[in-house]
């Protein structure tokens, strides 16, 4: 009965809420809603971890740091949350020119209400485009272009970012071995002469992990490390 009383109400109500409506402007435009807008913020918040390690200096930080914490031998010392938070501050070091300039180009303007969404966010692209062309070595753009059959680009412009995305990645663990490597060798020498030692002595049952973690430790801090560490991940950004 109660829903025979009020069949009237809703066969005359409207179709659809007003707040999911899209409006078409005279020039083609469309424009959303503000509670569709705030939808794909917060949709867009969700996907902030992945776009911090896909399309910054995170990951290349991140496995450095990690390959020295493992050159040290102090297992847990800097413990993950010590080494995420590095990596995080030294990436918003470096990536802050990107972002001044995405502010300033499409952030800005749009909450000003200059220019529509769609132009916001291709705007707000091409500052990270160019950096992440910039890091991105050829053979690996080329590589990801072959296996898509994109062929080759005339202009970096031409680079979709479904393609230049993967070869941003693949660069950037390809060049955090490469400084993990060098940061290995002199760790790896001490940890083969205490060995040696300990073997020309016949004490083969102490571990050389427990003599030489001090030697190694007196080096990395008599030579500054973590300022060199630190310094040379800076500067292997530099374009």
């Amino acid at each position: 009965m109660l829903l025979l009383c009020f069949l009237p109400v809703i066969a005359s109500a409207e179709p659809g809420l007003a707040a999911l409506k899209v409006e078409t402007g005279d020039d083609g435009s469309e424009t959303y809603t503000v509670t569709i807008q705030v939808l794909l913020f917060m949709t867009a918040l969700s996907l902030l971890p992945a776009a911090l390690m896909m399309m910054t200096s995170f990951v290349r930080i991140l496995i450095v740091l990690g390959i020295l914490r493992q050159a040290l031998g102090t297992q847990s010392s800097p413990s993950n949350q010590v080494l995420i938070g590095l990596a995080l501050f030294l990436s918003l070091f470096i990536m802050m020119p990107v972002f001044d300039e995405a502010y300033e180009n499409a952030l800005e303007p749009y909450l000003e209400e200059q220019i529509p969404v769609k132009e916001a966010l291709s705007r707000a692209a091409v500052p990270f485009r160019g950096f992440m062309l910039g890091q991105t070595r050829d053979d690996d753009l080329m590589l990801f272009a072959d296996i898509s059959g994109s062929g080759e680009f005339e202009t970096s412009d031409d680079v979709p970012f479904s393609l230049l995305m993967p070869a941003f990645v693949t660069s950037e663990l390809k060049t955090a071995f490469q400084i993990g490597f060098l940061i290995l060798i002199p760790f790896l020498v001490i940890d083969l002469v205490v060995a040696t030692l300990l073997m020309s002595m016949g004490m083969m049952m102490l571990s050389p992990m427990i003599i030489s973690l001090p030697f190694k430790i007196m080096l990395f801090v008599l030579i500054d490390g973590w300022s060199l560490i630190m310094g040379t991940l800076a500067a292997s950004f530099s374009v």
